[in-house]
């Protein structure tokens, strides 16, 4: 199966071919603009060095899988006080350098990935034709950036398990927004008040009965109202 050439806007790129192959969608890309930018001295080129194919795994089309082939030219640069003397055109809205993935894939196993965790989600993915192993669905949850978490006034805090009967941490969540918002190490008063003590805000603790979150609840927030 073929298609006519057609323009993907706004990447900036030239379908120029569309076929099926061994269950998978395969796209065939080519930039249409006639210049690049150096990424070091930031001026346009279009003097072409060379030509090489990128692969990228895109997004499902009709439960079926699609891979990018991706057609990339490396230019000159003519800036003669530039360290770089060639480099590649990139596309930033489709695929940061070196990457395999588009990003609107990656996003997309990010959220299966922070929903479901990896191997729940690895599961998952393949079911909607984006096969992707467990670890690798962790990893990319793991660079996804911190967000800015909003001041927590009712916490709830009680502990879970490294090995269960060996070895337990403390778990703490917002209780308002039914969300987790930090995982200690130990479970100790210790670790709690000083956890308690960087969150001044916190007015309400509903804990474990454990006698160390009490302790560690009195130490690092006396201003809190605790409920067991």
């Amino acid at each position: 199966m073929e298609v006519e050439p057609v323009v993907l806007n706004p990447l900036g790129s030239w379908c120029q071919r569309a076929r099926f192959s061994e269950g998978t969608v395969i796209l065939e890309l080519a930039s249409i603009n006639p210049t690049a930018v150096c990424p070091t001295c930031e001026l346009s080129s279009c003097r072409i060095h060379s030509r090489y194919t990128r692969t990228l795994d895109d997004l499902p089309w009709m439960g079926t899988s699609v891979r990018t082939k991706l057609k990339v030219r490396r230019f000159f640069c003519d800036t003669p006080a530039c360290p770089k003397r060639t480099f590649a055109e990139s596309f930033p809205q489709m695929a940061p350098a070196h990457a395999r993935k588009t990003v609107r894939l990656t996003k997309a196993l990010c959220w299966i990935g922070l929903a479901l965790g990896g191997e729940a989600g690895s599961r998952l993915a393949g079911r909607l034709a984006m096969p992707v192993s467990g670890d690798t669905l962790l990893r990319l949850v793991r660079r996804v950036p911190p967000q800015t978490l909003p001041v927590v006034t009712v916490l709830g805090v009680d502990d879970w398990a490294w090995h269960k009967g060996l070895r337990y941490g403390t778990i703490l969540c917002d209780l308002e927004r039914h969300r987790p918002v930090d995982l200690l190490p130990e479970r100790s008063a210790e670790d709690l008040s000083n956890w308690l003590m960087a969150h001044p805000d916190v007015r309400f603790i509903a804990r474990d009965r454990g006698g160390c979150y009490a302790q560690g609840a009195r130490a690092g927030a006396p201003q809190a109202t605790q409920g067991g």
